[in-house]
């Protein structure tokens, strides 16, 4: 019970009075080239705090936002390496051996918070180009690294990408793109042991405010494979990002408290080893 009341007593009054009350780790932040004017680090330290968003998997274009932001103490940082230098990077990544060689001097250099964890987050528009020569080089990088893999993909790619490096630790954000069925989710946790599930845009996990009986039963069946995040991918995503949380925050206190704390933060700081929140 003091615990407890520690954490509420740390959290806005706005966070404790509606849904989950513990500490939140945002697993899909964006700090992009454009958004660093509007929301200088301090601005986005506050939303974090006033969202009770302690940690957060960041990742950027070009990856020297990443590096901006987790330069600033106040909140649990796991930088990411986005395969993006620019716009054109999106729909050819896969297949230009310059972005692989970008990862690894990227690897060599770490970041202010240390070494990167993981790459990503990352777009593939056909699954088929998960086939393609930089796409597989990396999903063997990542695995003989130990760094975790940020997608944007369909199912089909996801068991594409994990097929040519099983046993790697692949995000999958929003669990789809296309709003892929519950029982497609669950197949896919079944093969791949690697697989998480982030549910930022994600259709369907709520009705009339209330968590969807197919989406109850799937947080309770694999309370560990879930994450929450912002994906705040255009500067005025910036804007609701406490609003966000506060949705999140809603229906996960609809789930056992067990659940929604491993959703809420306990997922990621097993995943990345967090000492705790800050």
């Amino acid at each position: 019970m003091k615990r407890r009341a520690l954490l509420l007593a740390a959290l806005p009054l706005s966070a404790q009075a509606a849904g989950y009350a513990g500490p939140l780790f945002d697993a899909h932040l964006h700090y992009n080239d454009d958004a660093q004017a509007p929301h200088p680090p301090a601005d986005v330290l506050a939303r974090m705090a006033r969202a009770g968003v302690r940690g957060a998997l960041v990742n950027s274009r070009p990856n020297d936002g990443t590096l901006r932001l987790v330069a600033e103490p106040g909140a649990q940082w796991v930088p990411f390496i986005r395969l993006y230098r620019n716009r054109a990077d999106y729909t050819g990544w896969f297949a230009d051996d310059s972005i692989r060689r970008m990862v690894l001097e990227l690897l060599a250099k770490g970041s202010p918070a240390g070494p990167f964890r993981g790459l990503g987050e990352f777009h593939l528009y056909d699954s088929a180009n998960a086939d393609g020569p930089t796409a597989i080089a990396l999903m063997k990088l990542a695995r003989e690294r130990g760094l975790t893999v940020l997608a944007h993909v369909d199912d089909v790619a996801v068991d594409k990408l994990l097929g040519h490096a099983p046993g790697t630790s692949l995000i999958w954000a929003h669990t789809g793109i296309s709003g892929e069925p519950v029982q497609r989710v669950r197949e896919l946790f079944a093969k791949h042991a690697g697989l998480r599930g982030e549910l930022s845009y994600r259709p369907g996990l709520t009705f009339d405010g209330s968590i969807a009986p197919e989406w109850r039963a799937l947080f309770t069946a694999h309370a560990n494979r879930f994450l929450i995040g912002s994906d705040t991918w255009v500067t005025p995503r910036w804007q609701h990002y406490e609003g966000l949380f506060a949705e999140y925050r809603s229906w996960l206190g609809q789930l056992p408290n067990e659940v929604a704390q491993r959703i809420a933060w306990g997922n990621a700081a097993a995943m990345f080893n967090l000492p705790g929140p800050i």
